[in-house]
Protein backbone atom coordinates (compact mmCIF):
# COMPACT_ATOMS: atom_id res chain seq x y z
CA UNK A 1 0.00 0.00 0.00
CA UNK A 2 1.40 3.39 -1.02
CA UNK A 3 1.62 6.02 1.68
CA UNK A 4 0.19 9.45 0.89
CA UNK A 5 3.23 11.71 1.29
CA UNK A 6 1.21 14.93 1.23
CA UNK A 7 -1.11 13.67 3.98
CA UNK A 8 1.93 12.54 5.98
CA UNK A 9 3.43 16.03 5.75
CA UNK A 10 0.09 17.44 6.95
CA UNK A 11 0.15 15.17 10.00
CA UNK A 12 3.68 16.32 10.85
CA UNK A 13 2.76 19.99 10.43
CA UNK A 14 -0.16 19.57 12.85
CA UNK A 15 1.84 17.44 15.28
CA UNK A 16 4.74 19.90 15.48
CA UNK A 17 2.70 23.12 15.51
CA UNK A 18 3.41 23.70 19.21
CA UNK A 19 6.67 21.76 19.51
CA UNK A 20 9.37 23.83 21.27
CA UNK A 21 11.92 23.42 18.46
CA UNK A 22 9.35 24.17 15.77
CA UNK A 23 8.31 27.32 17.64
CA UNK A 24 11.98 28.35 17.85
CA UNK A 25 12.66 27.66 14.16
CA UNK A 26 9.48 29.41 13.02
CA UNK A 27 8.53 31.95 15.71
CA UNK A 28 5.57 33.49 13.87
CA UNK A 29 2.48 31.35 14.48
CA UNK A 30 0.85 32.36 11.20
CA UNK A 31 3.80 31.37 8.99
CA UNK A 32 4.80 28.23 10.91
CA UNK A 33 2.54 25.71 9.09
CA UNK A 34 3.70 26.61 5.58
CA UNK A 35 7.37 26.86 6.58
CA UNK A 36 7.16 23.55 8.46
CA UNK A 37 5.54 21.93 5.44
CA UNK A 38 8.50 22.98 3.27
CA UNK A 39 10.93 21.61 5.87
CA UNK A 40 9.14 18.25 6.27
CA UNK A 41 8.29 17.51 2.61
CA UNK A 42 11.79 16.66 1.27
CA UNK A 43 12.57 14.34 4.18
CA UNK A 44 9.16 12.64 3.89
CA UNK A 45 9.84 12.10 0.17
CA UNK A 46 13.32 10.73 0.85
CA UNK A 47 11.99 8.40 3.54
CA UNK A 48 9.24 7.17 1.20
CA UNK A 49 11.75 6.62 -1.62
CA UNK A 50 13.87 4.49 0.74
CA UNK A 51 10.79 2.49 1.77
CA UNK A 52 11.20 3.77 5.34
CA UNK A 53 8.20 6.10 5.71
CA UNK A 54 5.75 4.51 8.15
CA UNK A 55 2.22 5.38 9.21
CA UNK A 56 -0.19 4.03 11.81
CA UNK A 57 -3.75 4.71 12.88
CA UNK A 58 -5.01 5.16 9.34
CA UNK A 59 -2.35 7.76 8.69
CA UNK A 60 -2.80 9.68 11.96
CA UNK A 61 0.80 8.95 12.97
CA UNK A 62 3.90 9.28 10.81
CA UNK A 63 7.51 8.15 11.33
CA UNK A 64 10.15 9.50 8.96
CA UNK A 65 13.06 7.07 9.06
CA UNK A 66 16.23 7.49 7.02
CA UNK A 67 18.92 4.88 6.45
CA UNK A 68 22.32 6.56 6.72
CA UNK A 69 25.60 5.00 5.71
CA UNK A 70 28.71 5.61 7.78
CA UNK A 71 29.91 9.13 7.03
CA UNK A 72 26.67 10.18 5.32
CA UNK A 73 25.10 13.51 6.21
CA UNK A 74 21.37 14.06 6.44
CA UNK A 75 21.81 17.20 4.39
CA UNK A 76 23.52 15.34 1.55
CA UNK A 77 21.86 15.69 -1.84
CA UNK A 78 20.39 19.15 -1.30
CA UNK A 79 20.43 21.38 -4.38
CA UNK A 80 21.05 24.41 -2.18
CA UNK A 81 17.90 26.26 -3.30
CA UNK A 82 15.89 27.58 -0.36
CA UNK A 83 12.09 27.59 -0.76
CA UNK A 84 10.63 31.10 -0.33
CA UNK A 85 8.67 29.98 2.76
CA UNK A 86 11.95 29.19 4.52
CA UNK A 87 13.89 32.33 3.57
CA UNK A 88 12.88 34.32 6.69
CA UNK A 89 14.04 31.38 8.82
CA UNK A 90 17.37 30.53 7.15
CA UNK A 91 19.55 31.81 10.01
CA UNK A 92 17.77 29.62 12.57
CA UNK A 93 17.63 26.62 10.25
CA UNK A 94 21.37 26.87 9.56
CA UNK A 95 22.09 27.25 13.29
CA UNK A 96 19.97 24.20 14.08
CA UNK A 97 21.55 22.12 11.29
CA UNK A 98 25.05 23.12 12.41
CA UNK A 99 24.52 22.39 16.11
CA UNK A 100 22.61 19.15 15.51
CA UNK A 101 24.98 18.05 12.74
CA UNK A 102 28.01 18.34 15.01
CA UNK A 103 26.43 15.90 17.45
CA UNK A 104 24.95 13.44 14.96
CA UNK A 105 27.09 10.26 14.99
CA UNK A 106 28.64 9.64 11.57
CA UNK A 107 31.02 6.76 12.24
CA UNK A 108 28.51 3.91 11.73
CA UNK A 109 25.62 3.08 9.46
CA UNK A 110 22.37 3.69 11.36
CA UNK A 111 18.72 4.59 11.15
CA UNK A 112 17.85 8.22 11.77
CA UNK A 113 14.44 9.34 12.96
CA UNK A 114 14.20 13.06 12.18
CA UNK A 115 10.42 13.21 12.76
CA UNK A 116 7.79 11.18 14.54
CA UNK A 117 4.43 12.90 14.79
CA UNK A 118 0.86 12.10 15.74
CA UNK A 119 -2.20 14.21 14.97
CA UNK A 120 -2.98 16.31 18.07
CA UNK A 121 -6.32 14.58 18.72
CA UNK A 122 -4.70 11.14 18.67
CA UNK A 123 -1.59 11.87 20.74
CA UNK A 124 -1.17 9.59 23.74
CA UNK A 125 -3.08 6.75 22.07
CA UNK A 126 -0.06 4.48 21.51
CA UNK A 127 0.43 5.18 17.82
CA UNK A 128 3.97 6.54 18.25
CA UNK A 129 4.82 3.54 20.41
CA UNK A 130 3.55 1.23 17.65
CA UNK A 131 5.63 2.92 14.95
CA UNK A 132 8.75 2.81 17.10
CA UNK A 133 8.30 -0.83 18.09
CA UNK A 134 7.72 -1.99 14.51
CA UNK A 135 10.77 -0.34 12.94
CA UNK A 136 13.09 -0.94 15.87
CA UNK A 137 12.26 -4.66 15.81
CA UNK A 138 13.46 -4.74 12.19
CA UNK A 139 16.52 -2.68 13.14
CA UNK A 140 17.36 -5.29 15.78
CA UNK A 141 17.11 -8.06 13.15
CA UNK A 142 19.35 -6.03 10.81
CA UNK A 143 21.83 -5.18 13.58
CA UNK A 144 21.30 -1.45 12.96
CA UNK A 145 21.59 1.19 15.67
CA UNK A 146 19.26 4.21 15.60
CA UNK A 147 19.62 7.91 16.35
CA UNK A 148 17.23 10.80 16.96
CA UNK A 149 17.04 14.20 18.60
CA UNK A 150 14.21 14.48 21.15
CA UNK A 151 12.72 17.94 20.79
CA UNK A 152 10.88 17.97 24.09
CA UNK A 153 11.32 16.66 27.61
CA UNK A 154 7.90 15.02 27.19
CA UNK A 155 9.08 12.78 24.33
CA UNK A 156 12.29 11.56 25.95
CA UNK A 157 10.67 8.91 28.21
CA UNK A 158 8.91 7.38 25.19
CA UNK A 159 12.24 6.96 23.42
CA UNK A 160 13.95 5.69 26.57
CA UNK A 161 11.29 2.96 26.88
CA UNK A 162 12.36 1.82 23.41
CA UNK A 163 16.04 1.54 24.29
CA UNK A 164 17.32 5.01 23.40
CA UNK A 165 19.62 6.82 25.80
CA UNK A 166 20.81 10.40 25.82
CA UNK A 167 24.34 10.86 24.54
CA UNK A 168 26.12 13.79 26.09
CA UNK A 169 24.68 17.08 27.18
CA UNK A 170 21.61 18.50 25.46
CA UNK A 171 22.09 20.69 22.42
CA UNK A 172 21.02 24.18 23.41
CA UNK A 173 19.71 26.46 20.70
CA UNK A 174 20.58 30.16 21.16
CA UNK A 175 17.75 31.65 23.24
CA UNK A 176 15.88 28.43 22.54
CA UNK A 177 14.94 25.03 23.90
CA UNK A 178 17.29 22.11 24.54
CA UNK A 179 17.37 19.13 22.21
CA UNK A 180 18.45 15.71 23.48
CA UNK A 181 20.56 13.58 21.10
CA UNK A 182 19.62 9.94 21.69
CA UNK A 183 21.20 6.69 20.48
CA UNK A 184 19.96 3.11 20.51
CA UNK A 185 22.03 0.02 19.91
CA UNK A 186 20.30 -3.01 18.37
CA UNK A 187 18.77 -5.23 21.07
CA UNK A 188 21.52 -7.87 20.89
CA UNK A 189 24.15 -5.11 21.35
CA UNK A 190 22.47 -2.99 24.05
CA UNK A 191 25.00 -1.71 26.51
CA UNK A 192 28.08 -1.81 24.25
CA UNK A 193 28.01 1.94 23.48
CA UNK A 194 27.07 3.31 26.91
Amino acid sequence: MAIDERASVGVLVAAFQDDPVSRWLFPEDESRPRAAERLFAPLVSRSAAEGELAVAGGGAAVAVWLSLAAGESVMGGSDGEVPPELLPHVRRLVTFADLAGRRHPHDRAHLYLPFLGVEPGRQGSGLARTLLAERLAKADEQGLPAYLEASSARSRPLYERHGFHTIGDPITLPDGPPIWPMWREPAQRQGEMR
